[in-house]
Formats: C-alpha cells, sequence, structure tokens
C-alpha cells in the first residue's frame, strides 16, 4: 500500500476518535478539539490527493478510499451535530434551525448513499469512478460548516465569537446542501453509461 493511501486510511482511523471526543464533555473544550481532529482529517484529503498526483501514486484502490472516507466523515460529523442540538442553535434560536439543519443533513446523506450506491454498480463492471470537481467544492463546504460549527459550540466562553461561527457554519451548510444536490446530479449524468454497461 502506497503512502497516499496510507494517508487515507489515517483518516478513517480518525473518524471514531473525533466522535468519543466529541461526546467527552469531561474535557474542557471537547468541541473545539473535536474540531482540531476534524480539521486534521479533512486536510489529509488535500495531502494523500497532492502527494498521490505528485509522485504519480494514483490508484483504483485511492480513488475508491479517498471520496468513502471523506463520506464516512461528513456523515459521522453531521449526525452527531444534530445529535448535539444545542450545538445548531448558538447563533440563532428556534426550532426551526434544527428542523432546517435536520432537511440540510438528510438531503446530505441522501446523496451520499446514492452516489455510493451508484459507485458500487460502476464497480460491479469493473469501472472506478473518481470524485468530480463540484463535488469537491461540495466537500470543502461541508467542511467548513462542520468546523464552524465545532469551533463555535463553545469557543473558550466567547459567546459572541462563538455565534459568528455558528451563524457562518449554517450558513456554509445550507451553500453546502446546494452544492450537494448540483453535484449528485451532476456526477449521475455525466456517468449515466454505467447503468447501459451494467445491463
Amino acid at each position: 500500500m502506497n503512502l497516499p493511501n496510507r494517508i487515507t486510511l489515517a483518516r478513517i482511523f480518525m473518524i471514531p476518535v473525533f466522535a468519543v471526543v466529541f461526546f467527552l464533555t469531561v474535557i474542557p473544550y471537547n468541541y473545539f478539539i473535536a474540531c482540531i481532529i476534524f480539521i486534521a482529517a479533512s486536510c489529509t484529503d488535500f495531502i494523500d490527493g497532492h502527494i498521490a498526483r505528485k509522485r504519480n501514486l494514483v490508484t483504483n484502490l485511492g480513488k475508491f478510499l479517498d471520496p468513502i472516507a471523506d463520506k464516512v466523515l461528513v456523515s459521522t460529523a453531521l449526525i452527531l451535530l444534530l445529535v448535539k442540538q444545542e450545538v445548531l442553535t448558538v447563533a440563532w434560536q428556534g426550532e426551526w434551525v434544527t428542523i432546517a439543519c435536520g432537511v440540510c443533513v438528510a438531503v446530505i446523506l441522501a446523496r451520499e448513499l446514492i452516489v455510493s450506491g451508484f459507485r458500487m454498480v460502476a464497480a460491479s463492471t469493473g469501472l472506478v469512478l473518481a470524485a468530480d470537481k463540484v463535488g469537491k467544492v461540495k466537500t470543502t463546504f461541508q467542511d467548513i460548516s462542520i468546523a464552524m460549527l465545532l469551533a463555535g459550540a463553545d469557543f473558550f466562553g466567547l459567546a459572541k465569537v462563538s455565534e459568528v461561527f455558528c451563524a457562518i457554519g449554517l450558513v456554509a451548510l445550507a451553500i453546502a446542501t446546494v452544492l450537494t444536490i448540483w453535484s449528485g446530479i451532476s456526477y449521475i449524468v455525466k456517468n449515466r453509461a454505467v447503468f447501459s454497461e451494467s445491463k
């Protein structure tokens, strides 16, 4: 296994660590620590891709594992944020915030499941589909949203800063949701030949 793929695996192994820290409220500023872990894990996405392209180490395993690692990381973070609803209402109070976030998360998770199923169909025909550019932009906004919401959960007791971070996170989540729908449709249309080859 080459270096980029090892980095991708490291990102996957960081996910349970992130989840444990997220729930360990006995640790001071556990949300901020979880934020750092999430950012570190997200950065490995850029690092493994950069190394793979620069050193010509792009492999089918990497094309398969990289988007899977991204999906598991983001999906886990979004679900955890919904579980701890108080994290979502730091900037704006009201049930509508939680409902809106729930809809966004549902759309994002549905897209990821559909695209993952699409990849499985492609794999059954011997094709490995890499993530497209719109998908990468979508992932970037998802990462920004999650990082801001985690940082805003309790930024060292600075209420105003926390509110700003949370607001940015919610706006980024809305943008990410729009990009999620766009990238999902674009991805399937672009690779629609997979269905004809699977018959």
